[in-house]
């Protein structure tokens, strides 16, 4: 496992879209375990792999309950309304209130290609919204309450 640097706003990287995975192979299991380690050291709860310059549908996600590998995530469903504080490891530092969905489903594969379906509510909901926006080229900053502004995490 290996520490990835983290791509922050302004690289263009940020705003592609990511392709999907077709091979489950030792590169893409280095590639997660390399992002989840990455993850924890940035104390970050979600990373996806554009963050880390690879354009591939690969996120991370661990709010506290152990590791969720997700490839090729796809939200299934997604019911309810929050409003709550977030940020990103592309935007170090900064941090802003955003409207979410409650619950979600997403269904993704794992290393080894396997179809999984995740559900969650709070926290887990936005994480997984949140990461796999980063695949679409979208960031959080696309879902700030309307009248809130971004703000350093001290402020």
């Amino acid at each position: 496992m290996a520490l990835r640097k983290v791509v922050t706003i302004g690289d263009p990287i940020l705003n592609k879209t990511s392709r999907k995975v077709e091979k489950f192979d030792d590169r893409l299991a280095s590639l997660i375990d390399d992002m989840l380690e990455t993850m924890y050291h940035d104390n970050g709860v979600g990373l996806a792999a554009v963050q880390v310059g690879i354009l591939k549908r690969v996120v991370v996600i661990d709010i506290g309950e152990g590791p969720m590998e997700l490839v090729n995530p796809e939200i299934t469903k997604a019911e309810g309304e929050q409003i709550s504080q977030e940020g990103c490891l592309s935007l170090p530092g900064k941090w802003a209130n955003t409207k979410r969905p409650l619950k979600v489903s997403v269904k993704a594969q794992d290393r080894n290609g396997k179809w999984q379906v995740f559900t969650g509510e709070g926290l887990k909901a936005k994480a997984f919204c949140h990461e796999l926006d980063h695949l679409d080229g979208v960031l959080f900053t696309s879902h700030i309450v309307e009248g809130e502004t971004l703000h350093a995490a001290n402020e």
